[in-house]
């Protein structure tokens, strides 16, 4: 196999291993609230705290890709991605939930740090395609992750089948994890990787830093806050909210909303030639918001399935095309700039966005239930299912209608979001033309 493919192959499969632990997860938030009794928002910060690891990472990484290698940094990011599948498997509560998470945070922020400068420097000549097909990976993974943990739901779920396995159901789908990890080792096993464009092109590390400075490059952080939590944020917690929301299991929507992904990220090359990178992201904005606004009013499958097509084709070029625009745009801040962009995405997420909505939907849920209901089933701030079973018809039905209504509400707080995005995108590409370099005129000396 030719080297270069074989490790564009590699980066693909551990995008994958990223994508099938966060999909995993997705399905089995509920699991970590019903094993180790946790509220919404201690379940989004134990997946979500550890994510200072990996963009500690990303920033450092980003600086010291060069110096370290990229080889090095994907067999780094393999160690960890093992240590953080089975710390998850052996997990008894909070904190070794996220200890997990943290481990798979320094693995993710090691294989961005390491993949998107790699796609680069093999293909330097279309950099806004060979990204959106690397991350198309990504949800490749969601897919492969998400239909696997539904499959293992039913199987669980038959007639016969041991209390034991139904109990630990949610460690063996985590297990499957190790597959893409050992794959993209063995594929870059004693593989030649490239040096960075930055080396290549000798360009001096104080211009690199530099470039991270300037205020453009500012405001694109601030719009890469927003792109990973419109993406990211409604897609962590879909497993729960779309089951609130219409009653069928949210991971189908987080696979067929991938699905769409992966299909849309090979054809970014010929549609940024006709609209631009930043016209793609001013659409992305539109769509994925007017996608979300009408998710919160969905009342059936069908709706259910026309809204996620909206916010799926919205969403689906978000987080390449910024990396994208990075490398086209500050060519001088190569693997550090790239670096940093995801960094900020993710720490926002993580620390924001994910927490946040589970935040909204508890504290919504509480207070959308008439007084005697919350005093029979809201226990240290959370809803206790297992006294929401044991109410009458019209007290559990308050109780659903309360978890619907904020849902929804979140998903429009989100939505929100989408809103700003336009505008900011719109004043970066404003600013953008106005402040490039204009080409002499023909016939200028």
């Amino acid at each position: 196999m030719d080297p270069r493919r074989r490790l564009f192959i590699a980066s693909s499969a551990a995008l994958v291993a990223n994508a099938m632990a966060f999909s995993i997860c997705t399905d089995i938030m509920g699991d970590f609230e019903r094993v180790f009794q946790l509220t919404k928002v201690e379940a989004g910060q134990a997946v979500s705290w550890g994510a200072i690891g990996g963009v500690v990472v990303l920033f450092v990484g980003g600086a010291l890709l060069d110096f370290v290698g990229i080889g090095r940094a994907l067999w780094l990011a393999f160690v960890a991605h093992l240590a953080g599948t089975t710390v998850v498997l052996w997990a008894q509560g909070f904190w070794s939930l996220a200890v997990a998470w943290l481990f798979y945070a320094i693995a993710g922020g090691l294989v961005e740090a390491a993949v998107n400068p790699l796609a680069a420097a093999m293909y330097p000549d279309k950099k806004t395609h060979v990204l959106n097909v690397l991350h198309a990976w990504w949800p490749g993974g969601l897919i492969i992750g998400g239909l696997l943990a539904y499959a293992l739901t039913k199987v669980f779920g038959l007639a016969g089948m041991p209390a034991w396995l139904q109990e630990h159901g949610w460690r063996i789908k985590m297990a499957c994890v190790y597959v893409p990890v050992l794959l993209y080792a063995v594929l870059i096993l004693g593989q030649k990787f490239p040096k960075t464009e930055r080396v290549q092109a000798g360009v001096p590390a104080r211009a690199m830093f530099r470039e991270a400075l300037r205020p453009i490059f500012l405001l694109l952080l601030i719009c890469m806050c927003l792109t990973a939590s419109i993406e990211l944020g409604p897609n962590r917690w879909v497993g729960v909210f779309i089951q609130d929301i219409v009653g069928i299991r949210g991971i189908l929507m987080l696979v067929y909303t991938s699905g769409l992904m992966f299909f849309l990220r090979f054809f970014a090359g010929p549609l940024a030639r006709v609209i631009s990178s930043m016209g793609i992201l001013i659409a992305s904005s539109v769509l994925s918001g007017l996608g979300l606004l009408w998710l919160s009013y969905a009342t059936s499958p069908a709706t259910l399935f026309l809204a996620a097509t909206v916010f799926g084709v919205g969403v689906a070029y978000f987080w390449p095309t910024m990396l994208g625009v990075t490398a086209e745009r500050f060519v001088k801040g190569g693997a550090f700039l790239l670096g940093i962009v995801g960094a900020v995405g993710g720490l926002f997420l993580a620390y924001v966005t994910i927490p946040g909505m589970g935040w909204l939907h508890d504290r919504y849920t509480r207070g959308g239930l008439p007084p005697a209901v919350a005093k029979a089933v809201v226990v240290e701030g959370r809803v206790d299912e297992a006294r929401v079973a044991t109410l009458a018809g019209d007290e559990k039905a308050a109780v659903e209608q309360a978890k619907r209504t904020a849902a929804s509400t979140t998903f429009r707080y989100v939505a929100a979001m989408a809103g700003a995005l336009v505008v900011l995108f719109c004043g970066l590409l404003v600013w953008d033309k106005a402040t490039r370099p204009r080409a002499a005129p023909p016939g200028t000396p």
